[in-house]
């Protein structure tokens, strides 16, 4: 009988021992589980068309009399107003800018290369949603010519295209992402011989919007790049 009652707790001590150890295993392999894992990137790209365009008609007038030349001016945006018009262009796409004028005389240092003492520049601009139709405008710009008015090359005034609807593709083009950072975890998983555990961690990088060449400035790249580290599992 005295036996059996030290026999009693040397079995449940052996048993917490063994409970312990397991434990204990159980914990560094977990630890050890979390030390491994994978970080990749994941691109997503896609080419969409313009559906905004600030087009800048820029027409420079020289002269020796301000009176005559406002007048000019005055005839010159008529020109380019009714042209835009007749072809579609509405009256709230177009802005009148104020005239910039360029006096010689008034220079600190005048160079004397001006045959004119005025140089007034003005600029009416077209801002619309209308891209094709402007683009198209914008190669029938030469028959202003044939109404006496020539619009200047001026880098200063540089047509603009801007696209404005990334709200819409952001759900899919992060999917994308996503999937395609998936795609490479799993791929690095199964080179390694380890299955592919649950997202550690992810970060969403900055949507890009560029040209996609200098040539087609009005078709644009969108671009972004994801980051996820995720667990591997044996």
């Amino acid at each position: 009988m005295e036996k059996s009652n030290k026999l009693l707790p040397a079995l449940l001590i052996a048993l917490g021992i063994t409970c312990l150890g397991w434990f204990i295993y159980t914990g560094i392999n977990h630890l050890a589980y979390r030390d491994r894992q994978v970080t990749v990137r994941g691109l997503a790209e896609k080419e969409v068309m313009a559906n905004k365009v600030t087009w800048p008609l820029v027409v420079k007038t020289m002269g020796n009399n301000l009176t005559q030349l406002y007048d000019q001016i005055n005839a010159n945006n008529s020109v380019v107003l009714k042209f835009l018009k007749d072809n579609g262009i509405s009256e709230s796409e177009i802005s009148v800018n104020e005239p910039q004028v360029f006096d010689k005389d008034a220079q600190t240092y005048n160079s004397g290369n001006m045959p004119y003492r005025y140089l007034v520049t003005e600029v009416i601009t077209v801002t619309s949603s209308q891209v094709d139709k402007v683009n198209a405008l914008m190669k029938r710009q030469a028959e202003l010519l044939k109404q006496g008015v020539a619009l200047a090359n001026d880098y200063q005034y540089q047509t603009l295209y801007e696209y404005t609807g990334l709200n819409d593709i952001k759900p899919e083009m992060i999917a994308k992402a996503t999937a395609n950072a998936r795609e490479a975890a799993k791929k690095f998983a199964d080179d390694s011989g380890s299955d592919l555990g649950k997202i550690k961690t992810a970060s969403q990088g900055q949507f890009s919007i560029d040209d996609r060449d200098s040539y087609t400035p009005y078709i644009k790249n969108v671009r972004v790049v994801t980051s996820i580290t995720y667990y591997l599992e044996d």
